[in-house]
């Protein structure tokens, strides 16, 4: 959020935006797609879709114990 986007999701038009304020070059989706694979090596990632909150104890216990006892109500 620091170059003033409202996500933290960065894509290729943004990662190429920011390319532009730092060095006044425009780079197309495709050349800075290879800027990033190819000269630094990086590779693409995709945010986890899943709560903050959740509590991997608490499942665990809510399968354990309740599924059971709910399922036997069918």
């Amino acid at each position: 959020m620091a170059p003033g986007f409202a996500a933290d999701l960065w894509t290729l038009e943004r990662v190429g935006v920011v390319v532009e304020r730092v060095t006044g070059v425009t780079l197309a989706r495709a050349s800075v797609w290879r800027l990033l694979t190819g000269r630094l090596g990086w590779s693409l990632q995709r945010p986890r879709r899943q709560a903050v909150e959740r509590d991997e104890c608490e499942i665990a216990r809510w399968v354990a114990h309740e599924w059971p006892r709910i399922k036997k109500g069918q």
